[in-house]
């Protein structure tokens, strides 16, 4: 084949050998945040992280992604990068979170419109966007699902 028409492609990598029924199950927002916080850098004060739960059916968790890491104000969520991945794992579902190293638990008007524009981006690639968490620093968050933004 002409290596001209070859194209870059789109890798996903399991890390660890859990079982499905070993890995966490993602029962409604408190149990999200307790795995999000799990794995989230030690630089939750800091700047603001964007991540990603891939689940199954079931809502078992199949992965985690740190999409992106930013400054103090802000981080760039990209959906493209986001639905690739989820479409390379097979998620059926996903909860996306980032962090406010400020404590404000109030969303910011760019915070909705993203939610908005990644429910509206699944629910065209049959991927339902469970819920959108923001977390702050030492403990609290605030869950766009709880509070009837989804």
């Amino acid at each position: 084949m002409n290596t001209l028409w070859r194209v870059a492609e789109v890798q996903v990598k399991y890390r660890g050998k859990l079982s499905i029924t070993n890995r966490p199950i993602i029962k409604g927002s408190q149990s999200a945040e307790e795995v999000f916080r799990a794995n989230w850098s030690d630089n939750m004060a800091l700047i603001e992280e964007f991540n990603v739960l891939f689940l199954n059916r079931a809502n078992y968790v199949k992965g985690i992604l740190r999409l992106s890491r930013g400054g103090i104000t802000g981080t760039v969520a990209d959906a493209r990068i986001l639905f690739a991945a989820a479409l390379k794992g097979l998620a059926t579902g996903i909860i996306v979170a980032h962090n406010h190293p400020s404590g404000c638990l109030k969303p910011s008007s760019q915070d909705v419109d993203l939610t908005r524009k990644l429910k509206h981006a699944g629910q065209l690639l049959d991927i339902t966007l469970l819920d959108h968490i923001i977390l702050v620093p030492n403990s609290g968050f605030y869950s766009f699902a709880d509070e009837g933004m989804l």
